[in-house]
């Protein structure tokens, strides 16, 4: 059982990543599932989350209108679209799902 997250890289402010979370050994779809992220030296805060019930989402307010979580049941896995980053997003993302903790995986938003 276990999250395996992808997809962090160096982009300067203004691009964008997608971040994914493959789950293993269990169904992602049967729960709620969500992005963190933590700095050096801060706690690890969320950024957003999705419903396994009815598909609500979740923002934290300083990714509104900007990141775009997701899922796809059918190939278990989680996505999180950021776009127009800037570099207060610099930091390591994790994926969780009830309580299970992706390794992270790290996004530096600099030019």
């Amino acid at each position: 059982v276990q999250l395996q997250a992808c997809g962090g890289g160096l982009v300067q402010p203004g691009g964008s990543l997608r971040l994914s979370c493959v789950a293993s050994g269990f169904t992602l779809g049967s729960y709620t599932v969500a992005w963190f992220r933590q700095t050096p030296g801060k706690e690890r805060e969320a950024v957003s989350c999705i419903s396994s019930k009815d598909g609500s989402t979740n923002y934290a307010d300083s990714v509104k209108g900007r990141f775009t979580i997701s899922r796809d049941n059918a190939k278990n896995t989680m996505y999180l679209q950021m776009n127009s980053l800037k570099p207060e997003d610099t930091a390591v993302y994790y994926c969780n799902s009830d309580g299970l903790w992706g390794q992270g995986t790290e996004v530096t938003v600099s030019s």
